[in-house]
């Protein structure tokens, strides 16, 4: 699912920070804490917005309602 959604920002022309949670204690504890405990696949932040193993369609969604695509 990461690969996916990766693809898919990259396919839209969005920029991004990709964090490794398998190396950073800090993103894997974020990750949890968003997802009740669950290290959740991606988990990605779209300004307010988060998104836990989303579609590609509720990727773009997000992305339009916090204004990177228009």
């Amino acid at each position: 699912m990461t690969r996916r959604s990766r693809s898919e920002l990259e396919r839209l022309g969005v920029e991004y920070d990709y964090v490794n949670v398998e190396k950073d204690s800090a993103a894997s504890a974020w990750v949890k804490s968003q997802n009740h405990g669950k290290e959740k696949k991606p988990t990605i932040q779209i300004g307010a917005t988060i998104l836990c193993e989303p579609s590609n369609r509720e990727l773009e969604e997000a992305l339009r309602k916090e204004r990177v695509l228009v």
